[in-house]
């Protein structure tokens, strides 16, 4: 088609109120599912039911029987022992961000792949170690178990001391998980796993961010091999970066160096990957084959003791038995505890939904925290530390092939093999291979910066909560820093909810469409008539700047514009007594200009009760209008509009608060003959109302109607009809046209009532 055909549709119905709307079509009597209902659903049982609990509970059981075998084994197999691979490398080097021994780190990336096969809802994430969890697990193990005893220097006395050290650290970072799992499996069983909707991606980005730059930091040690204390809470990461490079001169040259060509080939390898993934069956294993042949060169050459090189050391082959977890570390670490869940479950989320949504399977949030309390209940009990999972090992779980979880039980299969047979080969690796390895895979954290400034375009508030979460995690801690970002996310909330933008809206002309009146240029504002847009629920909170708006809005304060009529009122019939001010047929004339000061002092002092009460004309001979010229002793200021018309259309709730504002500033405006109405309020909204005895005598429900349209049709139909009933006169169908202005259609008045066409 060379050119755009617009389509265009005709609608003839009446103009509806709610009450109207309601006479002609009957609302369905729907049952509200009330708490009582909830707890007989909850509580009753069927073999139906049961089946389905059983299934949420163990969703292995409904993917597993219909494994095709022949179509997923092999994938499953390649991607397993690729992610295997890929888990023992990691396990080793996040156990250094928790400050604990290496081989712990193999427990870590053993357990919670288990226990996640059995009973989580992911077909593609790789449950293990996190580096983000792993630095927050450390960060508590070193305030709880520092290296020093105070004096600031970071030595070891023998051995036995630092045994004695690590199984301390082994206890603490144990316990914590345990906790950890305690307070998710909570979570789970309570059915809250909405709690991840509070941390929006703004607040996870900036908060990994900081934790990415915590995360090179403390590994910093391991690069330049030098000993310092381990630091926690606000400032810690500066006492770390002070200490450091108070000590950069007894760097060891053969850990910098081997970090240094780490990063390198892992670096260059990596970009080769990100170029060239489309043609690559597989991604290059870069880390693990700079792991062997740095343990290789390492064992060749006697790195340990030629060099100095520190080297991962002995790894315990085998499974420990279970612990009982510490108590007092239980209530040392109850808030860490948690900021960790929240964490580690946040983060499992995040990469499960982009993989569900991708492969078109949905994840239980609930059955989640489950999964990973479960897998952290259990990698605690065999002193393991806290797991979520890592968006670079679930990347390669999903890119190699996986389909579904079997890849996770081979990888934890590959993992559970390294722990009882082979893991003293990476005995010699040195740890500066694995803080190499650690920096480099931080890359795509720290890339994120660049989200700032497309945040900035994009929304304000969002880039505030990056940018305060960011600068909060690195100056108080990881724990501190993610209290501080949700509380300034709420409080963007508050905000945004708080101080909306409301708008006075008008129609463009010739539809029913209806903007802010500063957007466009061809706009139609019926003369006297004032719509006021409100885009946020009505509560205790923002009722205030409501009225405000409003009043704003209509251009003048109907209280003080009552009072002032009042006042007025006041004064003419003083007048009218003394014979100073006469009724003639052209209006109020006044019949001397001797006035004392005294009437003014005695108007001044009136009751404030007395003045806001409506306005009583009954006792004079004629209604007064307000807006005519009155005499100049009589000061009242004019009201320019007739009508204000409310567009509830995007008011989700109203409190009680708001209520009784809102009928409090509607009987302002009604007292000083400014008719006011509703539009598009939700039923839900009109519900409340009705319940709470929001109408009566002047509130009515006539006063809502459907759509802004309607109320405006509505109102300039009354108020010509007003017009009519004032003047006296049959006024002709011509003076009454609207179509040119407003719509297609024209509206009448006649005998009968009142006839809208389109």
């Amino acid at each position: 088609m060379t050119e755009l055909v617009k389509r265009k549709y005709l609608v003839e119905r009446p103009i509806y109120s709610e009450d109207s709307f309601s006479s002609d079509h009957e609302i369905v009597d729907r049952h509200h599912t009330t708490a009582l209902d909830h707890l007989k659903r909850v509580c009753g049982c069927s073999s139906q039911k049961a089946k389905r609990i059983a299934l949420t509970f163990f969703p292995i059981a409904s993917w597993l029987p219909s494994y095709r075998i022949k179509e997923w084994l092999i994938s499953d197999l390649i991607s397993g022992v690729t992610t295997g691979l890929v888990a023992v490398l990691q396990g080793l080097a996040y156990a250094l961000l928790a400050n604990v021994s290496p081989g712990y780190g193999l427990y870590s990336a053993f357990f919670p792949a288990v226990v996640y096969f059995f009973f989580g809802t992911s077909r593609h994430i790789s449950a293990g170690p996190f580096p983000v969890v792993s630095l927050m697990v450390g960060s508590v193990v070193a305030n709880l178990v520092p290296d020093n005893t105070g004096n600031g220097n970071s030595t070891v006395v023998n051995a036995t001391a630092e045994e004695i050290l690590n199984n301390e650290r082994i206890v603490v970072a144990a316990s914590l998980t345990f906790l950890v799992g305690l307070i998710q499996l909570g979570l789970g069983l309570l059915r809250v796993g909405f709690i991840v909707i509070y941390l929006s991606e703004p607040l996870i980005n900036g908060f990994t961010t900081a934790a990415a730059i915590e995360v090179v930091v403390s590994q910093l040690k391991y690069v330049f091999a030098v000993q310092i204390p381990s630091f926690s809470g606000p400032l810690a990461l500066f006492y770390s970066l002070e200490s450091i490079f108070s000590q950069i001169t007894k760097t060891n040259p053969a850990d910098l160096i081997i970090a240094i060509i780490v990063m390198v080939f892992v670096y260059a390898f990596k970009e080769i990957n990100d170029r060239f993934k489309s043609k690559l069956p597989v991604p290059i294993p870069i880390e693990i084959i700079m792991t062997i042949i740095a343990a290789g060169v390492s064992y060749a050459f006697n790195f340990k003791d030629r060099f100095k090189v520190n080297i991962v050391g002995a790894i315990q082959k085998g499974f420990q038995p279970p612990v009982a977890p510490s108590i007092s570390v239980f209530q040392a670490t109850i808030a860490n505890s948690f900021s960790i869940a929240i964490v580690g479950f946040a983060v499992a989320f995040s990469v499960a939904k982009v993989y569900s949504i991708k492969h078109n399977y949905s994840v239980n949030g609930n059955q989640e925290l489950i999964a990973f309390g479960l897998s952290n209940i259990m990698c605690g009990s065999f002193k393991g530390f806290a797991a979520s999972t890592s968006l670079s090992r679930s990347s390669v779980q999903e890119s190699t092939g996986g389909k579904t979880q079997v890849a996770g039980i081979i990888s934890g299969t590959l993992v559970l093999i390294v722990t009882l047979a082979i893991g003293y080969l990476l005995e010699p690796l040195p740890k500066a291979v694995l803080a190499a390895i650690i920096i480099i895979n931080l890359k795509g954290m720290l890339k994120k910066f660049n989200e700032i400034p497309v945040l900035f375009k994009r929304d304000k508030y969002d880039c505030l909560v990056w940018i305060l979460t960011f600068i909060a995690s690195v100056i108080l801690g990881l724990d501190l820093g993610l209290a501080v970002g949700v509380g300034i996310e709420l409080l963007t909330v508050v905000f945004r909810v708080q101080f909306p933008k409301f708008s006075v809206i008008a129609n463009i002309q010739r539809t029913d469409i209806y903007r802010n009146k500063k957007d466009y240029n061809d706009m139609y504002e019926p003369k006297g008539v004032r719509i006021f847009r409100c885009p946020a629920p009505i509560f205790f909170a923002n009722v205030e700047f409501f009225k405000e708006k409003l009043i704003n809005a209509a251009g003048f304060n109907p209280l003080w514009v009552l009072r002032k009529r009042n006042k007025a009122l006041r004064k003419i019939k003083k007048l009218l007594k003394k014979g100073e001010l006469k009724l003639t047929s052209k209006g109020l004339i006044c019949t001397s200009y001797d006035y004392k000061d005294s009437d003014n002092e005695e108007l001044d002092n009136n009751r404030l009760e007395e003045l806001d009460q409506p306005i009583n004309t009954s006792d004079l001979p004629v209604d007064i209008d307000w807006n005519a010229d009155l005499p100049d002793v009589i000061n009242v200021p004019k009201v320019e509009i007739h009508s204000l018309i409310l567009d509830f259309g995007s008011v989700s709730f109203i409190d009680m608060s708001g209520m009784k504002v809102l009928k409090g500033i509607v009987k302002e405006f009604l007292n000083v003959g400014v008719h006011v109405s509703f539009a598009g309020a939700d039923i839900g909204v009109l519900e409340k109302l009705n319940k709470s005895k929001f109408f009566d005598d002047d509130i009515k429900m006539s006063m809502f109607f459907l759509t802004v349209h309607d109320a405006v049709l509505h109102t300039i139909d009354v108020n010509d009809l007003q017009k009519l009933l004032k003047s006296d006169q049959v006024l002709e169908a011509d003076n009454m046209v609207f179509s040119n202005e407003m719509t297609n259609g024209t509206i009448k008045n006649d005998s009968v009532g009142n006839e809208t066409r389109f």
